[in-house]
């Protein structure tokens, strides 16, 4: 099936992404797509045709929504050839391309097209670790994977390497109870590294298929960030000689521009190799993942469009541009 006949085929696209899925990712995109919308209404008022002035308001909304400047002139060049090659392009079609062009841009990297929570490779133990400046969701997030790969049937271990802060241990101590997964933990002050190792060490002796290591957020200094997580990497090698299998970087979707920056900031410090775009529920700025999937070439994994424990989602980029253009 071609991409655009899978994205907007009515029929249901994936039955492993369930209908409650989709109508928690239409709640939790609702903010968005009510702002995006009601600023296209206004933009296209009174025309009859896409023409200049119609495409320099779609470029406005679309910085405003935080797709991000590189990204909209991206898709305003896709819409500026397609008026170019239909002659007469009719306002009332605007949403229906905007749909298209913004998918095909998303369709350019092989990512986003998960719809459950699984380890991507056989090893055992997978490990995951994760970054991300504090207060952008970080530990609520690595709670909810580990609900969620629990939920798989994998046995799961956290770790609490995020040493700089006692909230962030017991914050993380919480979402082990909650899930029912078991932590490895220190007291505050204590060596991230040495933290990850003795987690690592567990987790072998457990038996254990996925640890998740959470760290310190920390973005002040970036040469200090880039040695403390090279150590962590270094020393978690000595008990899994190819861990970590995947660094992911936690974005608060809410703030926009500044998420942009700060996985800028990371992936100067380390190799980041997913992404996780949370609280989407709570702004207008749901834009802000197609700009990062298309800047980064990093994959977006994670969205989190909720505050219940069943609303991080696996990112698929079908379902999301569908339900942003609902």
């Amino acid at each position: 099936m071609s991409f655009f006949k899978r994205i907007f085929s009515s029929e249901k696209k994936d039955p492993s992404f369930s209908e409650e899925a989709k109508q928690t990712l239409d709640k939790g995109l609702e903010k968005s797509k009510t702002n995006f919308f009601s600023k296209l209404t206004k933009a296209v008022a009174g025309k009859s045709k896409v023409d200049d002035e119609v495409l320099d308001n779609l470029e406005e909304i679309l910085v405003a929504s935080d797709v991000g400047v590189n990204t909209t002139l991206k898709i305003i060049t896709r819409i500026e050839n397609r008026v170019a090659s239909d002659k007469y392009l009719g306002v009332e079609e605007l949403n229906q391309i905007l749909r298209e062009e913004i998918a095909a841009l998303l369709s350019e990297t092989n990512s986003g097209e998960g719809t459950e929570f699984v380890i991507p490779i056989q090893t055992k133990p997978y490990v995951l670790m994760v970054v991300g400046v504090n207060g952008v969701g970080k530990t609520t997030t690595i709670g909810k994977l580990a609900y969620q790969f629990k939920k798989q049937g994998y046995n799961v271990v956290l770790g609490a390497a995020d040493t700089f802060r006692a909230a962030a241990i017991d914050q993380l101590q919480i979402w082990a109870d909650r899930v029912g997964v078991p932590i490895v933990r220190q007291d505050m002050g204590s060596d991230p590294a040495s933290v990850a190792f003795d987690t690592l060490q567990s987790a072998v002796a457990q038996n254990a298929d996925i640890v998740i290591i959470d760290t310190a957020g920390r973005l002040h200094n970036k040469i200090n960030l880039m040695n403390e997580l090279t150590k962590v990497k270094r020393v978690m090698q000595k008990v899994v000689g190819d861990a970590p299998h995947d660094v992911l970087l936690v974005l608060d979707g809410s703030t926009g521009q500044n998420a942009f920056e700060q996985a800028k900031q990371f992936t100067a410090a380390t190799e980041v190799t997913c992404l996780a775009v949370t609280k989407l529920d709570g702004t207008a700025k749901g834009g802000v993942v197609i700009g990062i999937s298309d800047q980064f070439k990093i994959p977006v994994k994670y969205i989190g469009v909720g505050e219940g424990i069943e609303d991080l989602q696996v990112f698929n980029k079908y379902e999301f541009v569908d339900s942003f253009f609902k």
